[in-house]
C-alpha cells in the first residue's frame, strides 16, 4: 500500500492468507496512509493514539499480483487498497484518490493516457569521508563518473549488468519499462514507462519500478536514490508525467490545427488543459515537492522548472509539449520531483486538466526561448510558502476532498517542524566558533 509519501507499506503473509486478501481483506492500521516520511504518526491528527489506531480491511487489487524476482525464496507481491467497513474506499488511499480525480474526465467520455519517467542516482553503498553519498564506481573502472556525459553510451555500459537485471525484473513483474538513458549528471539515470490508459496502473508501475531499481541496486552493492537533490553539486531528479486525453472514438482531443510557430498540432483543448495546469500549479506544489529536500532541485539552468511557463519542445518550461503527431500530442508535466508520490501528483495533474477544460483557461503565450529568464512567476519555491498555498487551495479540495487536503497539510507541517528542529553539521561549521 502506498502511503502519503508514496512509500510502500504492508505485510508479509503466507500462502494460506492469499484467499483472505481477496475475500474478507487483511487488516492493517488505517493510519498507515497518514504517516510522515520517517514512518512516524502525526500526533495532531485524530488517528493513532487518540482513536486507538483501529484496523481496516485491505484488499488485493485485481491484476496486480506478480512474483518478486529478486527474493531469496518464492514470493509474490500484490498492490492493495483499503476499504471502510461498509466497503467504500478509504478516503486517504492514494490509489483511490487518483481514480477519484480521474472520474470527472471519464464522465466527459475522456480517457487519460499517461506515462511516467523517473530519474535516479546510483551511489556507493557507503558514504564518503565527508558524510555525503558518493557516485557509484563501476567495478570495471578505476574511478567513478565525474562529468555530466548526458546520453552517454559508456555510462550505460558501465552499469550494463544492473540495467539488464532491472529490465529482466520488470519483465517478470509485467512492469512496462521502456528506454533507459544516462541523464544530466554523473551517476544519474532515467528509466521510462510505457503509456497506459489507466492512471492508477501508471502510478502502480512507477512505485513498483522504484522498488525494483532499489532492490536490484542492493543486489549489485549499489544504493539507488530518488531524492530530489541528493547533492548540491549535481542535478536534481525529477518525475515527468506525460498525459493525453482520448475520447470514446479513440481520438486524441488535444490535437488541432498545426501551430505555425512550433509546427505541432496544438488544439484548443490542449491549450485549456495547460492553462488549468498552470493555474493550479501553485496550490499543488506541496504535493509535487513534498519535503525539505524537494525545493533544492528548483534551480535555473538545471533543466528543473522554476515557473509556470509552457512551450513546445522546450526543456526549460514546466509544461512541455514534446515533438509529436496528432495521435501522440500530449503535455509533459515536469514539476514533480522523483521523491513525490506519483498517485497524488497524478491526481493533481488530472484535476488541473479537468479544471482547465471546464473553465476554458487561457494559458497565455507559449514560451519559445529560455524560460529561466522569466523568474518564478508566483510559484512558491520553499516548503513553507508551498504549504501556505496548499492551505489556501481553491481547486484541489474539489478533487481530492477537503478532509484529505486538510490532513495532508497537517502531516506535512508536522514533518516540517520536526525537520527544522534538528541542528545540522553546517550550523556548527558556520556558527559554533564565530558568533
Amino acid at each position: 500500500m502506498p502511503d502519503m509519501n508514496g512509500i510502500l507499506r504492508g505485510k508479509r503473509i503466507d500462502r494460506d492468507g492469499v484467499a483472505k486478501l481477496y475475500d474478507e481483506g487483511v487488516r492493517a492500521p488505517s493510519s498507515i496512509y497518514l504517516l510522515d516520511t520517517t514512518g512516524e504518526g502525526c500526533d495532531t491528527l485524530p488517528y493513532g493514539n487518540e482513536d486507538g489506531d483501529p484496523d481496516a480491511a485491505c484488499f488485493g487489487a485485481s491484476g496486480t499480483m506478480s512474483k518478486i524476482p529478486w527474493a531469496e525464496m518464492p514470493l509474490a507481491q500484490v498492490m492493495a487498497t483499503m476499504a471502510e467497513d461498509d466497503g467504500s474506499p478509504w478516503y486517504a488511499d492514494p490509489r483511490y484518490l487518483t481514480a477519484k480525480a480521474a472520474e470527472p474526465l471519464r464522465d466527459m467520455g475522456l480517457t487519460p493516457v499517461t506515462a511516467v519517467e523517473l530519474e535516479f542516482y546510483l551511489f556507493d553503498s557507503e558514504l564518503g569521508p565527508d558524510g555525503r553519498p558518493r557516485i557509484a564506481r563501476a567495478k570495471s573502472m578505476p574511478i567513478a563518473q565525474s562529468t555530466i556525459q548526458c546520453y552517454g553510451m559508456e555510462e550505460l555500459y558501465e552499469f550494463e549488468s544492473f540495467l539488464t537485471d532491472v529490465d529482466a525484473a520488470c519483465k517478470a513483474q509485467e512492469i512496462p519499462a521502456d528506454a533507459a538513458i544516462s541523464e544530466y549528471a554523473p551517476g544519474q539515470y532515467e528509466i521510462n514507462l510505457h503509456h497506459v490508459s489507466d492512471p492508477v496502473k501508471a502510478c502502480d508501475d512507477a512505485v513498483l519500478l522504484k522498488r525494483t531499481i532499489k532492490a536490484i541496486g542492493r543486489r549489485h552493492g549499489l544504493c539507488a536514490s530518488f531524492m530530489a537533490k541528493p547533492r548540491e553539486d549535481i542535478s536534481g531528479s525529477g518525475m515527468h508525467i506525460h498525459m493525453s486525453l482520448v475520447d470514446d472514438g479513440g481520438n486524441n482531443i488535444f490535437a488541432g490545427d498545426v501551430d505555425p510557430a512550433s509546427g505541432l498540432p496544438i488544439g484548443e483543448k490542449l491549450r485549456h488543459a495547460i492553462g488549468g495546469l498552470a493555474e493550479t500549479m501553485p496550490e499543488a506544489m506541496a504535493i509535487f515537492a513534498p519535503n525539505a529536500n524537494s525545493y533544492r532541485r528548483f534551480q535555473a539552468e538545471t533543466y528543473a522548472p522554476i515557473n509556470r511557463a509552457w512551450g513546445a519542445n522546450n526543456r526549460t518550461v514546466s509544461l512541455r509539449i514534446p515533438h509529436c503527431d496528432e495521435k501522440s500530442i500530449r503535455v509533459e508535466h515536469r514539476v514533480s520531483g522523483a521523491d513525490s508520490n506519483p498517485y497524488l501528483a497524478m491526481a493533481c495533474i488530472l484535476a488541473g486538466i479537468h479544471h482547465g477544460l471546464v473553465s476554458k483557461t487561457d494559458p497565455g503565450p507559449m514560451e519559445t526561448a529560455d524560460a529561466y529568464k522569466k523568474g518564478n512567476g508566483g510559484l512558491p519555491m520553499a516548503w513553507g510558502p508551498a504549504l501556505d498555498a496548499f492551505h489556501d487551495a481553491d481547486v484541489l479540495p474539489r478533487y481530492l476532498g477537503e478532509q484529505y487536503c486538510r490532513e495532508y497539510e497537517i502531516v506535512r507541517r508536522f514533518e516540517q517542524r520536526n525537520f527544522e528542529s534538528r541542528i545540522s553539521p553546517l550550523e556548527f561549521e558556520w556558527y559554533l566558533r564565530v558568533v
